[in-house]
């Protein structure tokens, strides 16, 4: 059945504007060319998001052209803002942005383990309020969460983790009562695996397997541009896999056992004082790393030549030994390291990882560094909000 009119104009308004989104400013023979629409109807669109306040005239195409076709628009990036958090164990990084996701204002708070949860919660919602409060007058649309833990994939809510601070799901809570505005929760690797898809080492990859090396270890599963989460919200707990090297196996509540003893922050940090690599660095307040102790090792190894091969040897045999699981049975043909660590490695760790794996399964699989380190969750997290806002402003009547 052909479209009615008015449905026609809605789906023509959202391309327009996805266009302008993505490759903005544009003028309205340019919007012409990448639709495929006719002059009158793109006229006609464009005179329809002007008169809705989402797109201005921002300027004109070439210094010796004047007149309504080279009129230059572009969204009204700052009818609403985001803002995207990335909470860890020990911190809250949070970063305020507008519509087309240019950040506004950012702030990072410590929270110690000894710090109680509602002054915790307190204490994160005030960060936000104050950031939001820098970056301008225009109200919050969407907020993004980058979490630890599993998220209910039919809820949506934070689930109670065994090992997680107390204050992660009151922290989600107080946002969801507090905020005229829409609240989002997802697993920080699952957002570290948007980020390095939409801006970093996947861009050219609709399926990849992203693993982050962090504090904790973690996998996300992108499938054909999608993220696939599982029943349960699970998918990608491969700190929990277990594995061969370690002193047991892991629990139900605890990894300790699992593919997290082998490549966590602890581990690494351990392989790399056994191999007599230091495994500290200058403290940084406010780093949005978990543990840079393990990232500043793997540097600290490359930048020793021949006396840091046998840890990177190691640390290589080690992550090939998940990796080859999750390749075995999702066989993405690519996966990433991704986080402070390995970013730290970069090429030369994942060249190391990836002769391992085709040693060890007839699967070809290229193994590449994340480009983003730690800050892929909060870039994540505004990609997340920025689409709920899209889809609710970025339309006829938004």
């Amino acid at each position: 059945m052909p479209a009615s009119p008015s449905t026609a104009r809605a789906i023509n308004d959202r391309l327009a504007l996805r266009l302008l989104q993505q490759d903005g400013p544009l003028t309205a023979t340019q919007l012409k060319t990448l639709t495929g629409l006719s002059r009158p109807t793109v006229s006609d669109l464009v005179d329809r998001l002007q008169d809705a306040g989402l797109v201005r005239v921002v300027g004109e195409s070439g210094s010796d052209r004047r007149g309504p076709n080279a009129r230059l628009y572009g969204i009204v990036a700052d009818r609403a803002h985001l803002a995207a958090l990335d909470v860890r164990t020990d911190s809250v990084a949070v970063a305020v942005a507008d519509l087309l996701g240019v950040t506004l204002a950012e702030a990072t708070l410590p929270i110690g383990s000894d710090t109680g949860t509602r002054f915790a919660v307190e204490r994160a919602v005030g960060m936000l309020e104050r950031t939001a409060r820098t970056a301008g007058t225009a109200p919050l649309h969407s907020v993004g969460i980058g979490a630890p833990g599993l998220i209910d994939p039919v809820t949506g809510e934070l689930r109670n983790t065994a090992g997680l601070p107390a204050w992660h799901g009151g922290l989600v809570r107080e946002l969801q009562q507090r905020l005229d505005a829409t609240v989002l929760v997802e697993n920080e690797t699952n957002l570290a695996a948007v980020a390095e898809h939409r801006i970093g080492a996947a861009q050219d990859r609709d399926t990849f397997v992203l693993l982050w090396l962090g504090h904790g270890i973690g996998a996300a599963v992108m499938l054909d541009g999608k993220l696939r989460r599982g029943a349960s919200g699970g998918a990608g707990e491969i700190g929990f896999l277990p594995v061969p090297g370690t002193s047991g196996v892991p629990s139900s509540v605890n990894c300790d056992g699992g593919f997290h003893s082998l490549v966590g922050s602890a581990a690494v940090c351990d392989l790399a004082a056994h191999h007599g690599i230091k495994a500290w660095g200058p403290s940084v307040d406010g780093a949005q790393e978990q543990d840079p102790a393990a990232a500043f090792a793997v540097r600290a190894a490359l930048r020793a030549g021949a006396d840091g091969e046998a840890f990177l040897e190691a640390l290589a045999d080690r992550l090939a030994i998940g990796a080859a699981a999750v390749v075995s049975v999702v066989d993405p043909g690519c996966v990433v390291l991704a986080g402070e660590v390995g970013r730290a490695g970069g090429d030369v760790l994942a060249a190391r990882v990836e002769e391992r794996l085709a040693r060890m399964s007839p699967l070809r699989t290229e193994v590449r560094a994340g480009t983003l380190g730690g800050g892929a969750v909060l870039s994540g997290a505004l990609f997340a909000a920025r689409e709920v806002a899209q889809d609710a402003l970025f339309a006829p009547g938004g």
